[in-house]
C-alpha cells in the first residue's frame, strides 16, 4: 500500500484541544457545532458532513466535492457579496478551484465539533508534509486522509492541522474545516497559529524539487486568500509569538506575509528546495492580485 511518513507541523506538543494556540485566539468565536449525528434523509449527509459543507455554502452547493475557480472580476464580486466582514481590498487574486473535504473523503466524525475562528489572516506559512514523493495524482486524497488520521488520532488534535494542502499535480485541497474563505485557526506553526493559514505541499522537499504545478498552486491560493483579508503577498508584518522554542511568548517578530514554517519555528520544514521557491511564490501571488 501507500506508505505515509509524517513530519510534525509544529502544533501543540501537549495535544488535545490546545493544538490551536487557543490562548491567543483573539476572536474567541467558537463557530458552528456539528456533531457526527444521524444521516440527513434528504441529502444523505450526516450532521457533521452537512455542517462542514455549510461553511462553504457561499462558494459551493451542499453536497459538492469542489469549489469552482472564478476569474478576477467574478472573484471581486463574490467577495463584495460575502456576509463575512473583511478588509476592503482592490487586490484579490482570482479564486482557484479547491477540492473541499467531501471531495477528498474526510471523515467528519473524527474532528471536534466546533470550528475555531480568528479575526483575520496576516501570514501564510508554507510547509511540506514530510510524506513520500512517489504518490500519483489519484493517490493524493489518500495521503491527505493519512495526515488527517495522524493529526486527530495520534496527535489528539481537533482536526487536521493544515488549512490547505497542495499536491504535486497542482490540486488545492481544503484542510481544516470551517470554510475556505474564512479565518479558520489551524495547528501548523506553534506560536503563530492565530491569524494565519498553513499550507502543506504534499511530499518532502529537502532534496527533491517541488513541481511547477505545486508552486503555482500555492501562489494562486495565497493571491486569493490573502487578498480577501487585504494582505500583500510580497509584504512583511510584525507578529507577536504566543510561545515556542524559537520565539518565546511575547516576542515581536517580523515575518514575510508568505513565510516558511522554519521562519516561525525551529524546523527544516518546508525543506530547502521548497523554501527556495517562496520568493517566486510571493512575486507571482502579488502579480495575480494585480499589484
Amino acid at each position: 500500500g501507500l506508505r505515509i511518513e509524517l513530519v510534525d507541523p509544529g502544533g501543540d506538543p501537549g495535544g488535545g484541544p490546545g493544538d490551536d494556540d487557543t490562548a491567543g485566539n483573539e476572536d474567541g468565536a467558537p463557530g458552528a457545532e456539528p456533531g457526527s449525528g444521524p444521516r440527513d434523509r434528504a441529502g444523505g449527509l450526516t450532521t457533521a458532513e452537512r455542517q462542514s459543507a455549510a461553511a462553504n455554502a457561499e462558494l459551493a452547493p451542499i453536497g459538492a466535492t469542489e469549489i469552482a475557480p472564478l476569474g478576477r472580476t467574478a472573484t471581486e464580486e463574490a467577495a463584495r457579496r460575502s456576509a463575512e466582514p473583511r478588509a476592503a481590498s482592490r487586490y484579490i487574486g482570482p479564486r482557484p478551484g479547491i477540492v473541499i473535504r467531501r471531495g477528498w473523503g474526510a471523515n467528519e466524525s473524527w474532528r471536534e465539533r466546533r470550528f475555531p475562528y480568528t479575526k483575520t489572516v496576516r501570514t501564510a506559512f508554507v510547509h511540506h508534509s514530510g510524506t513520500g514523493n512517489g504518490y500519483s495524482c489519484a493517490q493524493a486524497p489518500s495521503v491527505l486522509r493519512g495526515i488527517y488520521r495522524y493529526h486527530v488520532h495520534s496527535m489528539k488534535w481537533r482536526d487536521i492541522g493544515y488549512n490547505f494542502a497542495v499536491d504535486k499535480c497542482g490540486t488545492i485541497y481544503e484542510g481544516r474545516a470551517g470554510g475556505v474563505a474564512r479565518a479558520v485557526q489551524g495547528a501548523h506553526t506553534l506560536g503563530f497559529n492565530h491569524n494565519s493559514m498553513g499550507i502543506a505541499v504534499l511530499g518532502t522537499y529537502d532534496a527533491a524539487r517541488p513541481s511547477r504545478q505545486a508552486v503555482e498552486a500555492v501562489a494562486k491560493l495565497t493571491a486569493w486568500k490573502l487578498g480577501l483579508f487585504g494582505r500583500n503577498p510580497a509584504g512583511s508584518g510584525t507578529r507577536v509569538s504566543l510561545g515556542n522554542t524559537k520565539y518565546p511568548k511575547g516576542t515581536r517578530v517580523t515575518l514575510r506575509v508568505i513565510s516558511g514554517h522554519r521562519d516561525g519555528f525551529y524546523t527544516d520544514c518546508p525543506g530547502a528546495r521548497l523554501y527556495d521557491k517562496l520568493g517566486g511564490i510571493r512575486g507571482l501571488a502579488a502579480r495575480l492580485q494585480g499589484r
